[in-house]
């Protein structure tokens, strides 16, 4: 049977549709009573398991490799948790006139969470930069936000956050730092079953994300705090957060040259230094806000998508970029090969 593929022609993740439709049927039929305590008890042990999994994928070794290129991991750190914080506490003066306080709380959450990996090793592989910085970038920082990710949020949010409290770093201690430790611990035996049951595990890693999404939004639509929010004011949060990614991914780019690093390396801070990752958030939000933990992630997914699409169009055209100037850089002879390769006559 031919497998089936998802069109490129249209520019939304598929995931994505999973979960807005995830979204749909929170609204439609929330989970309430006995079936939001097991819905709440399924997200808890789901969101463990998640963790878990990162802490057996996460190879030591190439971690310590890693960090040969210190300055560029601690350039990506800086932008990830302390650039992107900074612009989400600038964002503060938006409300209420843009923004809602519900809303910017989600927005001043979205800057706090570490940055994605798949994404960024994908779109720095595109873009022909360093695929191995990108790699171990994207590592560090999902490693540190675990920790830090979290006492920011304490130290930013406070209670404005939905009752963050010393209750809630215990959560985070027992629900994401101790499996993820435990996955360190036992990676040496089942680090290979991981690796080749990568598919399958990808599959539940996103079907659990998709379970604390349902939990979230079942429990704001029980709450009717969905009524706090217009059509004006999610397109007014949009906006903030194109203007947000569209000066991350300036600062990245120009910031890494001005730092003397390759264009190569720029590719890598770049995609890994300006974008947040739902995998970390969802999860992460769902332990810090509890009830209200849906108007919370709901920044982080809009803008997941949005970084997506504007970072796939950047990448292609880095790539262009990077053989234009490969054909420039080579000696006549090559160059003139080239040209016949490619069809290209001259004269």
């Amino acid at each position: 049977m031919k497998r089936l593929h998802w069109p490129s022609w249209i520019p939304v993740d598929p995931y994505i549709l999973l979960l807005l439709g995830t979204v749909g049927l929170a609204a439609l039929i929330p989970a309430r009573g006995t079936a939001a305590d097991v819905t709440s008890a399924a997200s808890t042990a789901a969101i463990a398991f998640l963790f878990f999994l990162y802490g057996a994928r996460l190879s030591t070794r190439e971690a310590v490799d890693g960090l040969r290129h210190w300055r560029l991991h601690l350039t990506v750190l800086a932008c990830t948790f302390a650039v992107f914080p900074a612009l989400g506490l600038a964002a503060r003066g938006l409300v209420p006139v843009i923004l809602t306080d519900p809303l910017y709380q989600g927005l001043l959450f979205l800057t706090l969470v570490p940055s994605t990996i798949q994404s960024s090793i994908a779109f720095t592989s595109i873009a022909r930069g360093n695929v191995p910085a990108a790699i171990c970038a994207g590592s560090f920082s999902s490693l540190t936000g675990i920790v830090l990710t979290p006492l920011l949020a304490a130290s930013l949010l406070g209670n404005s956050g939905g009752g963050f409290s010393a209750d809630s770093l215990v959560k985070i201690v027992l629900q994401l730092l101790v499996p993820f430790l435990a996955g360190q611990l036992l990676r040496r035996w089942i680090g290979g079953f991981v690796t080749r049951h990568k598919k399958v595990l990808g599959l539940v890693d996103r079907g659990s994300i998709l379970l604390v999404v349902y939990t979230a939004f079942s429990a704001g639509m029980v709450q009717g705090i969905w009524q706090q929010v217009s059509p004006l004011r999610l397109a007014g949060l949009l906006g903030v957060e194109a203007v947000l990614l569209a000066v991350m991914l300036t600062l990245t780019w120009y910031g890494g040259k001005a730092l003397g690093f390759s264009r190569e390396d720029r590719i890598a801070i770049q995609f890994a230094g300006s974008k947040k990752s739902l995998a970390a958030g969802l999860p992460m939000a769902s332990v810090l806000f509890g009830a209200h933990a849906s108007l919370a992630v709901l920044p982080l997914m809009l803008f997941h998508q949005m970084q997506l699409m504007v970072c796939a169009v950047i990448a292609k055209r880095r790539s262009r970029d990077s053989r234009a100037q490969e054909v420039t850089a080579a000696p006549p002879a090559a160059a003139s090969r080239t040209a016949v390769g490619t069809g290209t006559r001259s004269g």
